[in-house]
Parts: structure tokens; C-alpha cells; sequence
């Protein structure tokens, strides 16, 4: 069976990360390379775990997170769905069977807030790690003073968790954010559809979303 390990050493899919980062380096925009793709590829694969999803599904979490934006080395508009055609395309050729290769696939196809929603268990917790990563560190531009507002709400995220409280039935994305840098309600006004759609996420997952900003509960 193809594994995460697989997927990391393969040549094709390395160059397509950073053909994809380099790509929106050049337009301003957030990191979305081997730092954010393994975050979200970690945190996917621990959602369906501690929920009690079998071994393979988390795998094929793990991969989907891996591989979610790719899609960025074609272009940044409809990423999501670029994205998931290479990505069949490839486990295809690594040798996945088709039905593990098209889970993967919707779920890639599916996590982007303008186009998808959560479709199965997998595309959830794609969803709910890759709109929990707001932080400084995918900030690339270097210059305080030409940071639009994408650069200044994530710069001013100093600390971004996500964890799973199995016990109520719930997952929580506590931040904190450095109001001298930028007021919380600038963080709604980027990420509200996002947040939006981590609550679905959850929901197709049968838990509760919360939401907790500098130790305030807002959602």
C-alpha cells in the first residue's frame, strides 16, 4: 500500500511543492510549502485517529493533506480542483487503487472554502487542518511596512493550536493574536468563510467547532 513516506520521497510531487510555492512567492502570497503542507497532512491524520477511523483512513488522510496544494504549481485560481486531477494522476501511477486514489481526490478537490465542503471524513479533517493554520511563520514578505492584511493578521497569530477534546465531543482552534499588531476582528474579516466551513467540517464529523481567541470563546 502507498504510503505517506511514499508520497514524501517521490521526486514528481517534490518538484510540483515547490514549483507551487515558488509560484506564490512571486505573488505575494502566504507560505503554502513542506511547512504547512506537513502541518495539515499531521493534523488531519490525528483528527481521524483520536476520532477512532481506521489505520488506512488515517493514512489517506495523512497523503491528502500532503498533497492539497499542489494544484498552486498550475495556478492559484482553482487550485483545489487542479490539484486533485495531479494528484490522481500520480497515486495512479505509484500504483494506488482507484477507489483509495479518488477518496483522495475529492477530498483535495474539496478543500478550498469558495468551491468545496466537507464530502467524507477525510476531506473534514483536510479542512479543519488547513483553516487552522494561520500563524507568523507562513509569513513570507519580510517588510512590516508592505504587509497587506493576509501578511498582517497572520503575523500578528503568535501561537495557533488545534486539538480535539474527545471527551465533549469537540475541536479547538485557540489563538493568539498580538492586538497590537492587528485587532481580532481583522482575523473575521479574512477568515470568516473559512471558519464557516471548519464548523461544517465539523459537523460532517459529528463533533462541535470552537473557536477561542486569546482565551476568549467566540464561536
Amino acid at each position: 500500500m502507498i504510503s505517506l513516506r511514499d508520497v514524501q520521497n517521490n521526486p514528481e510531487i517534490e518538484a510540483l511543492i515547490n514549483g507551487a510555492q515558488k509560484q506564490l512567492d512571486e505573488l505575494g502570497y502566504t507560505e503554502h510549502g513542506h511547512r504547512h503542507i506537513s502541518i495539515v497532512s499531521k493534523r488531519a491524520g490525528e483528527i481521524l485517529e483520536k476520532l477512532g477511523y481506521p489505520q488506512r483512513t488515517v493514512e489517506l488522510a495523512k497523503i491528502a493533506g500532503y498533497l492539497h496544494d499542489i494544484g498552486n504549481c498550475v495556478n492559484r485560481v482553482d487550485h483545489a480542483h487542479s490539484g486533485a486531477i495531479l494528484a490522481y494522476n500520480i497515486l495512479k501511477d505509484m500504483g494506488m487503487p482507484v477507489e483509495e486514489r479518488t477518496e483522495i481526490m475529492m477530498a483535495i478537490g474539496n478543500h478550498d472554502e469558495k468551491t468545496g465542503t466537507a464530502i467524507s471524513e477525510i476531506s473534514a479533517a483536510i479542512i479543519l487542518a488547513d483553516k487552522s493554520d494561520a500563524h507568523r511563520d507562513r509569513v513570507v514578505n519580510t517588510n512590516i511596512s508592505t504587509f497587506d492584511i493576509h501578511d498582517r493578521v497572520n503575523y500578528a497569530v503568535t501561537n495557533s493550536n488545534l486539538f480535539l477534546d474527545t471527551d465533549n465531543k469537540k475541536i479547538v482552534l485557540d489563538l493568539k493574536i498580538d492586538t497590537q499588531i492587528c485587532p481580532v476582528l481583522h482575523y473575521f474579516e479574512i477568515f470568516m468563510d473559512r471558519t464557516m466551513m471548519s464548523k461544517y467540517a465539523a459537523k460532517y464529523l459529528k463533533i462541535w467547532f470552537e473557536l477561542v481567541i486569546n482565551d476568549t470563546k467566540l464561536l
